[in-house]
């Protein structure tokens, strides 16, 4: 529990442009195993990693999503420890920023952890269903 904590408290970069965004997809997915948790924030807490696939699929989604949800010329919602190495990557749904700083007093939890240890849980978020029902169909294959 104090890694996976550790981590995700701890220092980590954000991938502001796009190209640095996809680059770090390609890279994360080529070299992507078994041991990735994969923690939708406000679902349910993932007690084992997911199969490789199913990480490359989740991966593949998610930067769907950001493409498509995220019409910024930048990126700047997603965070991660190592750009070599990483071993957890924090993911900002477009739809629920707020702050995510903290700076209006109350901090907005990342969409999506992804994760090398496994997670614990980071509170409670309300997500529409049309999100739950996403998520849902991500794993149905």
């Amino acid at each position: 529990m104090g890694d996976f904590l550790e981590h995700y408290r701890g220092l980590l970069r954000g991938i502001r442009d796009w190209p640095r965004w996809d680059s770090f997809c390609a890279q994360v997915s080529a070299a992507a195993d078994d041991g990735w948790f994969v923690y939708y924030v406000g679902q349910e807490t993932p007690t084992t990693p997911v199969p490789r696939d199913t990480f490359r699929r989740v991966l593949a989604e998610i930067d769907a999503l950001l493409h498509k949800d995220h019409r910024e010329s930048y990126l700047g919602i997603v965070y991660v420890d190592d750009f070599d190495a990483p071993q957890l990557i924090k993911i900002y749904d477009p739809h629920n920023l707020g702050s995510s700083c903290g700076s209006s007093g109350q901090q907005v939890p990342p969409g999506w952890v992804l994760s090398r240890m496994a997670p614990v849980r980071l509170g409670d978020v309300l997500i529409p269903e049309s999100r739950k029902r996403w998520w849902q169909q991500l794993f149905a294959h």
